[in-house]
């Protein structure tokens, strides 16, 4: 069964934002993760969400969305990531 990761994100710094968004895809291939859309929110109907953006990804199981999370290819990404925008990445299992 697939997993889905969920990126809510606020942005902060829209230039360290934008180095990591230009980074990132490259790391999912190699763990079978594809990124499968991004969006901008445009509406809150019920309460608010965490952030204006948001990301959703696909991995073939939880060991590879946790192999690409821990990869010492993303793990690099990462302060640029905090230095760029407020995120929050939850996994779903669909």
């Amino acid at each position: 069964m697939a997993i889905y990761l969920i990126g809510q994100i606020r942005v902060t710094d829209p230039a360290a934002w934008q180095r990591y968004v230009e980074r990132v895809g490259a790391t999912f291939p190699p763990h079978g993760g594809t990124v499968l859309w991004r969006g901008l929110k445009v509406a809150e109907l019920c309460r608010a969400a965490h952030g204006e953006r948001v990301v959703v990804a696909q991995f073939p199981s939880l060991a590879a969305l946790r192999a690409w999370h821990d990869s010492p290819e993303y793990q690099a990404l990462v302060a640029l990531r905090e230095a760029g925008a407020e995120v929050v990445l939850t996994a779903y299992e669909g």
